[in-house]
């Protein structure tokens, strides 16, 4: 076992130290490119475009962003409502003496009582 892991070592290792030159070698990771060379070319070349065809990738073209003009915004200010006030409730007074509610009975001797409305007052009758 122990000579198993020692081989997958070794060739880990021989497999790194290969690579690395293959990217080393002018920069250009084994692309065709880059820098001038001269010197007699025997071959297909001179008058064939090569292995990866007479032109070159196409691209597309590039648009602008759009413009888009939006007016300034207004300085206008819009004061909120006042929040209602709460209604403090109303009451009726009354006098025991003389058995009546206030505009009725102008005076009362002994003070007035306060008395909470009904909810559905009756109507008054007219004369």
């Amino acid at each position: 076992m122990n000579r198993i892991a020692c081989g997958i070592f070794a060739l880990t290792v021989a497999l790194m130290v290969n690579v690395l030159p293959a990217h080393a070698r002018g920069g250009y990771y084994g692309h065709h490119g880059g820098g001038v060379r001269f010197g007699v070319h025997v071959g297909p070349g001179a008058w064939w475009p090569g292995w990866w065809g007479p032109y070159g990738y196409g691209y597309y073209p590039y648009y602008p962003p759009p413009v888009v003009v939006q007016p300034p915004p207004s300085d206008l200010y819009i004061e909120p409502a006042p929040a209602p006030e709460a209604e403090e409730p109303r009451y009726w007074y009354y006098c025991k003496e003389a058995k009546g509610y206030y505009p009725d009975v102008k005076k009362c001797p002994k003070g007035w009582m306060k008395v909470v409305p009904p909810e559905n007052p009756p109507e008054e009758e007219e004369e």
